[in-house]
């Protein structure tokens, strides 16, 4: 019986040793009227140990009747390692109360000090501080 606890304790232990990945969240924070535009405000938490030169974000934006009302494609790089950055993109003649959904349809380039990457649209977790939502 101790002998399979001991064996127990060491598998725990080893499970425990691998930290899980970091991931990068991006939040929606404020949308703001701007002159024939709407401007977003996004949080980018990196919280990878990868520095992204290129990070481009593939976004569908649907009006408040669930109908696809722009498509738009997005550079956010640079992204450093372990860092928190603010981003702000100006939606051209969208008004900020007819936003009804923001989707993050993919991640179309993620390259790091690694070069190119694969897993980057998996690997990022969404948040929203206002009413509209933010999805994958």
């Amino acid at each position: 019986m101790l002998n399979r606890m001991a064996m127990v304790g060491v598998v725990l232990a080893a499970g425990s040793a691998v930290a899980a990945p970091g991931l990068l969240e991006i939040e929606l924070n404020k949308l703001e009227p701007v002159e024939r535009a709407c401007r977003a405000y996004m949080i980018f938490r990196n919280q990878t140990e990868s520095s992204f030169a290129s990070y481009r974000l593939d976004l569908v934006l649907f009006g408040k009747d669930g109908v696809l009302a722009k498509r738009l494609v997005i550079e956010a790089a640079p992204l450093a390692a372990k860092k928190t950055t603010l981003k702000q993109f100006d939606i051209q003649g969208m008004a900020c109360p007819d936003l009804g959904q923001v989707l993050l349809n993919d991640v179309t380039v993620c390259r790091d000090q690694g070069g190119e990457r694969a897993d980057c649209t998996a690997a990022v977790k969404l948040l929203t501080k206002g009413d509209v939502p933010f999805v994958k």
